[in-house]
């Protein structure tokens, strides 16, 4: 079936985070194109799977079954040429909370967590949140593509006692999708320093095409036996409120350490309701994906084109993977302060700000181009007019 990624649908008074600016110093007429959700509806089978479980009026205890894991494992087996085993399977309510877990897990209060900035931010705030020492690698960037400081990457895990890297793969903020050469570059690394891996890997299925994910713990026995692999649908399918994540932990003795910590929480399980959705997803969602992927490029290809004609001072490092483009505006010469104001009140758009993500985000912002072409369109044009405003001030 055809899906109509055109169709606007009003998300305000929905409780909706990302439409709700007000709360957030914002100004009320703003058109958020900040946080990670799409704005598009769930696939139908999804829909219909929890249409079903409502029906059925009877929301009462659990337990996973043979079908949940055998729908995961067909995914990655088929999708990133994984082959994942039952008892390496920990499920939690989210990438953030398992990545918080991980950490105690396998480190002590004060000890080094390196993270390649820019970087997603609740990263920052896990190792602050657990009393640890960040560590940053900065990522490089030569004409509109980043990289890894290998040598600077093995000298701070050296200098700084790391034991616990954070990757970010496909990376979020900036889009890449590291190669199997990067990988392996990174995973001797750690191995040789005896470096543990959190693999956040929840982006792992917004790929553009010429770019291929692989799975960091797939790549060899060694890698797989450091590393904690966490994974969700929530990004893939627009689900962010149905808080559900796979987390994989093949090494026993890693892996009953992180149960350890986690039964410390308190948490419950995931719910029947993320159950369903994640099944479904996993079953019948790969064609709606197909298609979201089709779309999403011809909305990266729109900005790149838009800006190039338009905006020429503004550059788009175009992105290998994730709904998320990096904007450079580096060539307008102004501060972080004066590009917010432009952004936020003469072109009326809530992005978000560069240096969020850490230092090496001054002068970018981040915009989320998972919406109808027409939103897009119309933010772009905004964004025009309000850097012209500007200069003409």
């Amino acid at each position: 079936m055809a899906y109509d990624f055109d169709k606007i649908i009003n998300r305000r008074g929905t409780y909706s985070m990302k439409y709700d600016p007000v709360t957030r110093g914002k100004p009320e007429d703003v058109l958020p194109m900040w946080v990670a959700d799409m704005d598009f509806a769930a696939p139908e089978c999804v829909i219909n799977a929890i249409n079903e479980q409502a029906e059925h009026g009877i929301f009462g205890y659990f337990k996973l079954g043979q079908e949940y894991f055998s729908v995961l494992q067909n995914w990655f087996a088929r999708r990133h040429n994984w082959t994942v085993q039952p008892d390496w399977l920990v499920t939690t309510p989210g990438v953030v909370n398992a990545i918080h877990v991980a950490i105690m897990a396998l480190t002590d209060p004060g000890d080094g967590i390196i993270i390649q900035q820019p970087a997603y931010y609740p990263f920052l705030g896990a190792v602050a949140a657990t009393e640890r020492r960040l560590v940053v690698n900065q990522l490089t960037e030569h004409n509109g593509r980043y990289g890894i400081d290998f040598d600077d990457f093995e000298r701070q895990i050296i200098q700084e006692n790391v034991k616990v890297f954070i990757l970010c793969n496909p990376h979020n903020p900036v889009g890449r999708v590291f190669t199997a050469e990067e990988l392996v570059k990174l995973g001797e690394i750690c191995l040789r320093h005896k470096v543990y891996v959190i693999a956040d890997e929840v982006h792992q299925d917004i790929v553009y095409n010429g770019h291929n994910h692989l799975v960091f713990a797939g790549l060899n026995e060694d890698f797989s036996n450091i590393t904690v692999t966490c994974t969700a649908p929530t990004k893939t399918f627009n689900l962010a409120s149905l808080p559900v994540a796979n987390i994989f932990i093949s090494n026993e003795k890693m892996r009953k350490r992180f149960l350890h910590e986690y039964d410390k929480f308190g948490v419950s399980q995931i719910g029947v309701m993320e159950i369903a959705a994640c099944v479904a997803a996993y079953t019948d969602g790969e064609e709606w994906l197909g298609q979201l992927l089709g779309y999403l490029s011809d909305n990266m290809k729109l900005i790149d084109d838009f800006l190039k004609t338009k905006l020429p001072q503004v550059k788009l490092i175009k992105p290998e993977a994730t709904y998320l483009a990096w904007f450079d505006f580096r060539e307008l010469g102004i501060s972080d302060d004066e590009l917010d104001e432009i952004i936020t009140n003469k072109a009326k758009l809530w992005l978000h700000r560069g240096t969020t993500f850490g230092a090496g985000g001054k002068g970018f912002m981040r915009m989320n181009i998972a919406c109808p072409r027409s939103i897009l369109q119309q933010a772009l044009e905004q964004m025009e007019e309000g850097i012209a405003s500007y200069s003409l001030a």
